[in-house]
C-alpha cells in the first residue's frame, strides 16, 4: 500500500477533535486529495482549513460513500458512530473511533501505539478500533515504561479536566461565565452541571450506583484493557475551568520500590514522554505548557510517603491531541504500517 494513495475520511471534522484531526494529518504528510471532511448536513457546504494554506468542503455524513475512502478517523459523538461506524466498516473502511462507544467491546482493539500497538492486528474482527479516553491514554503512556520494569499493583488519580474535552459549547460556556462576572450579564450553567467559570466540578459523565462517574469508570476498565487487566484504579476526574489542556495527580503502587532516581532515567527515554527537569522544584507542567504540544509533560515525580513502594507524578497534556486526534493519526499510520508488512509478507 502506498501511503500517497490512502484515502481518509474525516467524520466530525467540524468539531474540536475532528478540526485539530484534520490539522495533524496535514502536519504529517498528508495532502488535500486524501482528505474527506465529514459532517452533518448541516454543515454541508461549509470550508474547513486543512492545515495552514489548504480549504475542504464538508460533505454530509448521511449521503457519504464510505467505500470510496480507506480509513475513516470518526469523532462525531457516540450515538453517531453507533451507526455510521458498522456501516462504514462493512463497505471495507477501517474505521478509528474516537468516541467511547466501542472501547468496552472485547473483540474491538482499544490502541495507544507507544503502549499496545501489537493489538493493531485484531482490527480485522469488526475493520473498528477505538480510540482511548483522553483522560487515561496520557496517564497510560507515562505508565507503560514504568510497568514494565516493575509491575504496577494499583493506581490512584484525581483528573483536572478541560472544558475542550465536553465540546465548543463547554468552551463558549466557560467564555460567556467568565464574560458575565464583569458584566453583570447572566450565563447559566447549561452544557455542564454547574457554572465552569472561577470553578470547579468534581462531576463529569453520569453518576453509577457505585458512587463513580462514568468518566471514572472508563479510566479503570480502559487502563486494564491497554495496559494490564491486573492494576486496580481509582479515578475522581474535575472539570477545570481552562480551555485546553487536561492534569492529572498519579499515585502509583508497585510490587516492589521504585526509586525516583530510576523511574526518571527511564521515562526520559520513553517516547511520547517529555520529563520537566527533576532538580528544579518550580520546572513543573501546566495545560498552558501543554496545550499545542504533542507530548505528554511528567513533572513533580517523587516517592509517595505513605507507601514504601510507591510514586507520585504529575501530567500535563493537550487532551485535543494526544489525548484524542493526535492518537488517532498515529493509529491510522500504525494501521498502515501493519498492513504494509502484511502485504509484502
Amino acid at each position: 500500500m502506498d501511503k500517497s494513495k490512502l484515502k481518509i475520511a474525516v467524520v466530525g471534522a467540524t468539531g474540536n477533535v475532528g478540526r485539530m484531526m484534520l490539522n495533524i494529518l496535514a502536519a504529517r504528510g498528508f495532502n488535500t486529495s486524501q482528505v474527506k471532511a465529514i459532517a452533518s448536513s448541516s454543515s454541508l457546504g461549509k470550508k474547513i482549513s486543512f492545515g495552514e494554506d489548504d480549504v475542504l468542503t464538508v460533505d454530509s455524513l448521511s449521503n457519504f460513500d464510505f467505500s470510496t475512502v480507506d480509513v475513516a478517523l470518526f469523532s462525531p459523538g457516540g450515538k453517531v458512530s453507533a451507526e455510521y461506524a458498522p456501516k462504514a466498516a462493512a463497505l471495507g473502511c477501517v474505521v478509528i473511533d474516537n468516541t467511547s462507544y466501542f472501547r468496552d467491546d472485547p473483540k474491538i482493539p482499544l490502541i495507544i501505539p507507544e503502549v499496545n500497538a501489537e493489538d493493531i492486528r485484531d482490527y480485522k474482527n469488526k475493520n473498528i478500533i477505538a480510540n482511548p479516553n483522553c483522560a487515561i491514554a496520557p496517564i497510560a503512556l507515562a505508565l507503560k515504561p514504568l510497568h514494565d520494569e516493575i509491575a504496577i499493583k494499583r493506581v490512584v488519580v484525581s483528573t483536572y479536566q478541560s472544558v475542550s474535552g465536553a465540546g465548543k459549547a463547554a468552551m463558549k460556556e466557560l467564555d460567556q461565565q467568565t464574560r458575565s462576572l464583569f458584566t453583570g450579564t447572566p450565563a447559566p450553567a447549561e452544557n455542564l452541571p454547574r457554572p465552569i467559570a472561577y470553578n470547579l466540578i468534581p462531576h463529569i459523565g453520569i453518576f453509577l450506583e457505585s458512587g463513580y462517574t462514568d468518566e471514572e469508570s472508563k479510566m479503570r476498565a480502559e487502563l486494564k484493557k491497554i495496559l494490564d487487566s491486573t492494576i486496580e484504579l481509582s479515578a475522581t476526574c474535575v472539570r477545570v475551568p481552562v480551555f485546553v489542556g487536561h492534569c492529572s495527580s498519579v499515585h502509583v503502587e508497585f510490587e516492589e520500590p521504585f526509586f525516583v532516581s530510576e523511574a526518571l532515567k527511564i521515562l526520559k527515554n520513553a517516547p511520547g514522554i517529555q520529563v520537566m527537569d527533576a532538580d528544579d522544584p518550580m520546572d513543573y507542567a501546566t495545560p498552558l505548557d501543554a496545550a499545542g504540544q504533542d507530548d505528554v509533560f511528567v513533572s513533580r515525580l517523587r516517592q509517595d510517603t505513605s507507601h514504601p513502594n510507591g510514586l507520585v507524578f504529575w501530567t500535563a497534556s493537550d487532551n485535543l491531541r494526544k489525548g484524542a486526534a493526535l492518537n488517532a493519526v498515529q493509529i491510522l499510520e500504525l494501521l498502515f504500517e501493519y498492513q504494509s508488512k502484511q502485504k509484502a509478507a
